[in-house]
């Protein structure tokens, strides 16, 4: 009867085990406190003389027509608790510390997570991508032009480890436009979607001179007056 008890005992443990250690993103709530674009700059006059012939170096600004951007804080509990989602204990974090996490589908294996692969003749690359949002290959503001840098630091996504350098990254600007907040750009190869990695940045100041804990963009097509929507979902992982 004992050793019968004992077989028992150890085989929950195992199976407590092992659902412990399959960690994964979690779908996030939000709330959206303001969404704005920047404002057209006013025209400069100039005296035209007849008769004569003026040079002039021209400068402005264009608003992208292929990123929206989001930014933001974040807030939440490591916790411990059954299927029915009934809490046995938390921890509340008092720093942020983790991933937020960003896909045009509510549902994401992420098992299968890897590096998105601009060259892959496979699965999901480059040329198709930046076609789906209507992006040219040669456009400035291109999918492949905003993430050129492979230097984020190391971070996991659910037990996977990424090592630092591993991804293809961008990094969206402080107050003095210096890359402060890393993007990393993943891919779920059974969905065969493209994932966007914030990884997060406890208190840290953002492009508008406040502190955040996140920046990250994502492509969305708005050219030619295309004013149609992309719908993203949110996750994140917090790390104790």
């Amino acid at each position: 009867m004992y050793k019968k008890m004992f077989f028992m005992l150890v085989i929950s443990a195992i199976f407590a085990a092992g659902f412990a250690l399959a960690a994964q993103p979690y779908g996030a709530n939000y709330t959206e406190v303001n969404s704005t674009t920047a404002p057209a700059d006013q025209p400069q006059g100039h005296d035209a003389i007849a008769g004569n012939v003026t040079e002039l170096n021209i400068f402005g600004y264009t608003t992208t027509q292929s990123w929206q951007g989001y930014f933001g804080n974040v807030s939440g509990t490591i916790q411990l608790a059954d299927a029915q989602d009934k809490v046995m204990y938390n921890w509340s974090q008092t720093s942020a510390q983790g991933e937020v996490y960003v896909a045009n589908q509510s549902s994401v294996s992420w098992s299968n997570i890897e590096c998105f692969n601009f060259t892959s003749t496979t699965e999901l690359n480059i040329t198709q991508l930046e076609s789906a949002f209507n992006i040219n290959s040669d456009d400035v503001d291109g999918i492949d032009e905003t993430f050129n840098l492979n230097d984020h630091p190391e971070f996991y996504v659910g037990t996977t480890k990424f090592t630092a350098g591993k991804c293809n990254n961008t990094k969206l600007y402080d107050e003095n436009g210096a890359g402060t907040f890393y993007e990393v750009l993943l891919y779920d190869s059974s969905t065969k979607i493209p994932v966007y990695a914030a990884i997060l940045s406890d208190d840290t100041t953002g492009f508008d001179g406040k502190t955040h804990d996140f920046e990250l963009i994502v492509p969305e097509d708005g050219h030619n007056g295309d004013n149609s929507v992309t719908t993203y979902y949110f996750y994140l992982e917090l790390n104790a």
